[in-house]
C-alpha cells in the first residue's frame, strides 16, 4: 500500500470512532495528479445526497500535461460504497452529530486508488491540550533513548 495523501489534522481535531475503506470515482487527469501527490485534503469532508456519498473540498491540482479536458480542482467526487454502509454512516451523522472525514488517499495492492474515511467526533480544547502533552512526552522519551539514558 502506497500512501499518496495523508490528512495530518484529523488526529488532532477529532476523536476517530470508526474507519472505512472506500473507492473513489476519478477522471484520468485526477489519477495522474494524485499519483504525483499534487493534492490536499485537510478541509475535506463527506456529504450525503440522494443515497450517495460525495467527497467535498479535496483540492487535486490540474495535471500539467493535461489538455482542454483537464478536471476542476475542487469538484465533488463520488465515493464507491455499499448502500448499507452509506445508510449506516448517514444515520450516525444525523442522529449523533458526528462527521465523516477522509484520513488518507492511497493506492492498494491492485493499483486502485482508495480513500480511508473515518467517522469522527470533534475534540474540545482540553482534549487537544492532552494530545499536545502526550506528543511532547513521546518526543522527550525518544530523545532520552537516543542519547542513551
Amino acid at each position: 500500500m502506497e500512501i499518496l495523501i495523508k490528512n495530518k489534522k484529523v488526529n488532532f481535531l477529532y476523536i476517530i470512532l470508526e474507519k472505512i475503506e472506500a473507492g473513489i470515482s476519478l477522471k484520468g487527469t485526477e489519477v495522474k495528479s494524485l499519483k504525483a501527490r499534487n493534492a490536499s485534503i485537510p478541509d475535506a469532508f463527506i456529504r450525503f445526497k440522494n443515497g450517495e456519498a460525495f467527497l467535498r473540498n479535496v483540492h487535486i491540482n490540474t495535471f500539467k500535461e493535461g489538455t482542454y479536458n483537464n478536471h476542476e480542482p475542487l469538484r465533488e467526487r463520488r465515493l464507491l460504497l455499499h448502500k448499507k454502509e452509506i445508510e449506516k454512516l448517514r444515520k450516525k451523522v444525523d442522529e449523533k452529530g458526528l462527521t465523516v472525514v477522509p484520513t488518507k488517499i492511497y493506492v492498494n495492492n491492485k493499483n486502485i486508488i482508495k480513500v480511508e474515511i473515518a467517522l469522527v467526533k470533534g475534540k474540545n480544547v482540553q482534549d487537544k491540550r492532552h494530545t499536545l502533552a502526550e506528543r511532547d512526552q513521546k518526543r522527550d522519551v525518544e530523545r532520552a533513548l537516543k542519547k542513551g539514558f
